[in-house]
């Protein structure tokens, strides 16, 4: 099978991780491993569509920012993923990095259903090389309870004993994360559900991609699950990536929440989350930057999706708070071009394809806020508007007529930190409070302009960053 080709760059990314040709999506297997972080995702090389089987292509970087793509990590074939190598982890133990992943097998059946899935190990002692375990696979068969959706493993170390989480689907037909434990990553014993769909509608039927780690003194399971209905202005996504804030119980095997569920990113364009731990203790976190179904107008040129900025996770009053990792400062070319905000209207960039803007505002009740990505004759593309008295943001995407929220508490004080790649919009808000993430389509140098809608003077500073081109390689 002859891999695909690219046949233009007008779309292509200069500070996200992308594949060089094909298709990708969810990020796999996210670590730090002898000197650099490792990233691996989903990737079908013979398409800019989803295809089968399903590879994993890697990247690694010392910076998080500056990345070097690898060889393809795993490709598929073998009796324990004839179909796919699906979404998994990574961890390190003995000097040597294993990546623990979901091997997919299809029946011969028209029925996309009819499907069944394992769990296998690989492992490599320079992290670029990988052998596949001789007695795959770790974990056969789902328990006994659960129907064929049983992948995604998500691998972690507590005192002496690994511990692994599934995303799964119980024979009930509700999304749940299951537990498994072993002392040497190669046998593994059930030891049942953490948490559960509490309701079809609000939770999902299935929960995918889990991942559970500590925070101060919480712990956060966070997931994406299939299945939610839309909500007034939340969970209006296919499917969702979001998180509950509680604490898991090792000796009950079970996560005890304190908190509803909660999107993670309030944009189309955010799935499949992933978290590791820096040596330093920083939890970060990558998603993939599209979403099931909406448009890949890139497409057309050979190739399709891409990973977000590594984001750094917080945690205040149960709720994430989600920022660029810090050596984002890295891509920066300049010192920055300095606004001063007192006109209705500020035309923040026009020059640059690639950049970076930092916005702080005085905010009264009555103002009316806004922020638009245009094309340079002036058609909107995206606009961002924000409310004083209502504290809420309004994301429109012209070119899918529709619209995404985000709740914010009341404040005086508006901070938005603004990063436009070739085709990506990524906006953190009050340090992180929130975020929307889009992929949007124009080969040219947008236009992003702020203004009070009320023809009121604006009241505060901004300061514009040229940003590199070239961060990935490939």
């Amino acid at each position: 099978m002859e891999k695909v080709q690219l046949t233009s760059e007008k779309f292509r990314l200069g500070y996200h991780v992308m594949a060089p040709y094909g298709w990708i999506n969810d990020p796999n297997g996210f670590c730090y491993f002898k000197g650099y972080y490792h990233i691996f995702y989903q990737y079908y090389p013979y398409s800019e569509n989803v295809g089968s089987p399903m590879h994993w292509g890697h990247a690694r970087s010392k910076d998080l920012i500056h990345w070097e793509t690898l060889p393809i990590a795993l490709t598929p074939g073998d009796p324990e993923d004839k179909d796919g190598c699906f979404s998994g982890s990574a961890i390190v133990k003995d000097d040597t990095l294993y990546l623990i992943y979901t091997g997919h097998h299809l029946n011969d059946s028209d029925d996309s259903e009819d499907f069944w899935e394992n769990q296998n190990i690989a492992y490599s002692t320079d992290g670029v090389h990988f052998t596949k375990y001789a007695q795959n696979p770790v974990i056969a068969t789902p328990p006994a309870d659960n129907t064929q959706h049983f992948r995604d493993p998500k691998v972690w170390q507590y005192k002496d004993v690994y511990y692994m989480i599934l995303g799964s689907q119980s024979k009930d037909g509700l999304g749940r994360v299951i537990l498994y434990k072993s002392k040497d990553l190669e046998q593994w014993s059930y030891l049942g559900e953490v948490d559960k769909s509490q309701d079809l509608i609000k939770e999902g039927f299935m929960w995918e991609c889990p991942d559970l780690f500590k925070l101060n003194d919480q712990h956060v399971l966070l997931l994406s699950p299939q299945g939610i209905e839309p909500d007034n202005k939340r969970f209006l996504n296919l499917f969702q990536t979001g998180y509950f804030v509680g604490q898991f119980d090792y000796a009950q095997h079970h996560f005890n929440r304190q908190s509803c569920f909660r999107e993670l990113d309030n944009g189309h364009d955010f799935y499949a989350a992933q978290t590791t731990t820096t040596p330093d203790g920083r939890n970060v976190l990558i998603g993939w930057m599209n979403m099931w179904e909406n448009n890949m107008l890139e497409q057309e040129d050979g190739w399709s999706g891409a990973l977000t900025l590594p984001r750094t996770l917080e945690i205040k009053n149960n709720h994430l708070y989600m920022n660029p990792i810090d050596t984002v400062k890295n891509l920066r070319l300049d010192s920055g071009h300095t606004l001063t905000l007192e006109n209705d209207n500020t035309i923040l960039s026009t020059e640059y394809r690639l950049f970076e803007a930092e916005v702080l505002l005085d905010i009264k009740a009555e103002d009316n806020i806004r922020l638009s990505l245009l094309t340079q004759t002036g058609t909107n593309l995206i606009t961002l508007d924000f409310s004083g008295n209502k504290a809420l943001f309004t994301l429109y995407r012209k070119d899918y007529d529709d619209y995404r929220y985000a709740q914010v508490a009341p404040t005086k004080e508006l901070k938005l930190r603004i990063f436009v790649d070739k085709s990506s919009l990524e906006i953190f808000i009050n340090d992180g409070e929130k975020c929307f993430t889009e992929r949007y389509y124009y080969p040219d140098k947008p236009q992003l302009v702020l203004e009070n809608t009320d023809n009121q003077p604006l009241s505060g500073s901004a300061k514009v960053y040229k940003l590199k081109g070239d961060a990935i390689q490939f």
